[in-house]
C-alpha cells in the first residue's frame, strides 16, 4: 500500500500553489489528477509514485465552446466523450471526433479527461515491467525494449534512448488540426503550439513533453477548420478490435477545391514515433495537385523518410505507407465519422 494525501481545490490558483509551493511535497511527487485512467493505473503498478494528487475536476475546466476566432476552445476537464459528440466538434472537427471515438472504451471515454489525454504515458511493455531496465522510467538504466520484442515500437523519431511510442489517438487528430495547449502556473499563463508540446526521446526520455512540473493545463485551442470538415478520415490499425492501441493510425484533413486539386491538406500519424508525427513537407506535395494515386504515395514515403525498424516492427513501415494511402483516398471520398455516419 503507498499512501497518499488528496486536496480538491476550488479554483485554478489553489491548485497550482499546492503543486508549486508546498514545502511537504518536491517536484513530481506531487501530480494533478483529473480522470485518472492512466495514473492510476501507473500507480498501482508501481511505476510511477504520488505522496499528493490535487483532484482539478472541481475547477472550471469542463467546458468545450465556441472561440473568438471561429475555432473551438476544448476545457482540460471535460471528458472525451463529452467532446467527441459535442456538435460543435462533431459539425466542425469531425476529425477530432473521429480519432476520440477509436480511442480506449466507452467507459474510459466517460472519465478520461482532454488534459489527461495529452498526458497519458507509453503502453511499452517495458515501461510497465519493473523488473526490466527502462530509461523512461529510470534514467541512465538502459532501453529494455531495443533488442527485445518490438512490435508496437517506433520507427520514426527514436532514439538509442528510447523506442517507445505515444498511445493516443486524440493527439493526432490535435495535430493535424494544428490545437494549441494553454497551460497556467505561479509563473503566469503560456501557449504552446501542438507541434512542440511533445517531444521526441533524444537523450532524456524520461520527459514525454514540455510541461514544468507545476504547469497546470487550462485548455486546447483549435484553430477553425471547418474547410476541411468535408474530407478527413481517422483511420486505426490495431492487433484487435476492442480497446487495443494503434500499430499505426493515421488523421489525414484535406481542403478540395470544386475543381478537385488539394487546396490544403494536414496529415500525423500515430503508432510510430514519440509523439504524434507530422512533416509539412510531406503535406505540402498535395497542395495544388490532384491527389490521385501517385501523388498519395509521394506523399506516404515522404511522411516515412527515415523510417527505421527494429526487427519485429519492420512490417509496419509498409503497413504505415498503405495505411496513408488508403486514409488519403478515403478522405478525398468524404468524411468519416465513426459514429456510422458518412459525409460526403
Amino acid at each position: 500500500m503507498n499512501p497518499f494525501s488528496f486536496s480538491q481545490p476550488e479554483d485554478a490558483q489553489d491548485a497550482i500553489a499546492q503543486v508549486a509551493d508546498n514545502p511537504s511535497f518536491a517536484g513530481e511527487a506531487v501530480r494533478f489528477v483529473a480522470g485518472g485512467t492512466n495514473l492510476l493505473d501507473l500507480m498501482k503498478e508501481g511505476v510511477m509514485a504520488s505522496r499528493r494528487l490535487v483532484d482539478i475536476n472541481r475547477l472550471p475546466l469542463d467546458k468545450v465552446e465556441e472561440g473568438e476566432d471561429g475555432g473551438l476552445l476544448l476545457g482540460a476537464t471535460a471528458r472525451n466523450a463529452d467532446t467527441a459528440y459535442h456538435p460543435l466538434v462533431r459539425e466542425h472537427y469531425p476529425l477530432l471526433s473521429a480519432a476520440i471515438l477509436a480511442g480506449a472504451s466507452p467507459q474510459l471515454r466517460n472519465m478520461a479527461s482532454n488534459g489527461g489525454n495529452l498526458l497519458q504515458r507509453t503502453r511499452c511493455y517495458y515501461f510497465y515491467d519493473l523488473g526490466t531496465p527502462c530509461n523512461k522510467r529510470e534514467p541512465n538504466t538502459g532501453c529494455g525494449a531495443i533488442g527485445g520484442i518490438t512490435r508496437q515500437h517506433a520507427i520514426l523519431g527514436a532514439s538509442e534512448q528510447c523506442i517507445a511510442t505515444h498511445p493516443s489517438d486524440m493527439c493526432v487528430a490535435l495535430a493535424a488540426l494544428e490545437a494549441t495547449v494553454h497551460v497556467e502556473s505561479v509563473r503566469g499563463k503560456r501557449a504552446i503550439p501542438f507541434a512542440e508540446f511533445h517531444r521526441l526521446p533524444g537523450d532524456a526520455p524520461q520527459y514525454d513533453n514540455v510541461l514544468e512540473a507545476d504547469e497546470l493545463i487550462t485548455h486546447i485551442a483549435l484553430p477553425d477548420a471547418r474547410r476541411y470538415a468535408r474530407h478527413s478520415a481517422y483511420l486505426k490499425i490495431r492487433e484487435r478490435l476492442s480497446y487495443a492501441f494503434a500499430l499505426v493510425s493515421v488523421a489525414a484533413a484535406l481542403d478540395i477545391g470544386s475543381d478537385g486539386v488539394v487546396r490544403s491538406a494536414r496529415i500525423a500519424l500515430g503508432g510510430v514515433a514519440h509523439k504524434p508525427w507530422r512533416k509539412p513537407e510531406a503535406e505540402a506535395l498535395l497542395e495544388g495537385a490532384r491527389p490521385d494515386a501517385d501523388r498519395l504515395r509521394q506523399v506516404a514515403d515522404a511522411l516515412l523518410d527515415g523510417a527505421r525498424g527494429q526487427g519485429h516492427n519492420d512490417f509496419k513501415i509498409r503497413l504505415a505507407r498503405n495505411a496513408i494511402v488508403r486514409a488519403l483516398e478515403t478522405a478525398v471520398q468524404g468524411t468519416v465519422t465513426n459514429t456510422g455516419e458518412r459525409h460526403d
